[in-house]
């Protein structure tokens, strides 16, 4: 489906590039719609273009070598993936699929290394995106290697808790099946979890938002771990 210029100027990436140079990118892209675990890049694929998620959601996942499937991190709209194979040339390094029905847009190989490489900005902006990418795969391996189940929930909670307010909060928490993918682990490991932080008071659910009532506690449940039969944490 054509992608309209408009959808290009609300990618990061694009920002602050001429009406020109827009109406030329809009040209070059193809657009799909993906419905919910949809595989929209599939590990070890040739790699072809660049992505950009325009709306939904999308999960990045890796195989453990006993097959089971591990979470990597979420990709938001107006973020682009797929950038390494586009510079490198080589195969897909992990997969990609929809966590809900999500739109897509492609941006051919050769067009995106052209814009990449000739324009300082955009060369700066993927670099800085990459540098991101690789501390939080790199966050994601160290939560990994925590032997106990329930650490690694407490931790990738106390990852998504947004502190920039005056009541701490995790808005759009993820499903249980999402995180236990992430923290490999089962999904009634993630409930059994989550009600504890509940039953402690240090967690409270409020419709789609957690608000996170001790986040100081949550830290330490990371840390050090809480009993399943504990009442109360000092």
């Amino acid at each position: 489906m054509p992608i309209p210029v408009k959808i290009v100027e609300q990618i990061p990436l694009f920002e602050d590039l001429d009406a020109a140079t827009l109406e030329r990118i809009a040209g070059q892209m193809v657009g799909r719609v993906y419905l919910s675990h949809d595989i929209v890049i599939r590990k070890g694929d040739t790699a072809d273009n660049l992505a950009f998620l325009i709306a939904g959601k999308l999960q990045v996942v890796d195989l453990t070598e006993d097959g089971r499937e591990i979470g990597i991190q979420f990709i938001q709209p107006g973020t682009y993936f797929g950038e390494l194979s586009v510079i490198d040339g080589k195969p897909r390094s992990a997969s990609v699929i929809s966590v809900k029905t999500s739109e897509v847009v492609f941006l051919p190989n050769h067009q995106a290394r052209d814009l990449i490489f000739n324009n300082p900005i955009m060369a700066q902006r993927l670099m800085t995106h990459f540098a991101q990418v690789v501390r939080a795969a790199s966050s994601q391996r160290t939560l990994l290697s925590i032997p106990n189940a329930f650490q690694r929930v407490f931790a990738q909670l106390d990852s998504f808790v947004k502190t920039d307010r005056e009541v701490p909060i995790i808005d759009g928490l993820p499903r249980q099946q999402e995180i236990a993918i992430m923290v490999n682990t089962s999904r009634e490991t993630v409930s059994r979890a989550l009600h504890l932080l509940m039953k402690l008071n240090i967690i409270e659910k409020q419709g789609s938002v957690i608000i996170v009532k001790a986040p100081d506690k949550l830290k330490l449940a990371a840390t050090n771990g809480i009993d399943e039969n504990a009442t109360n944490l000092r």
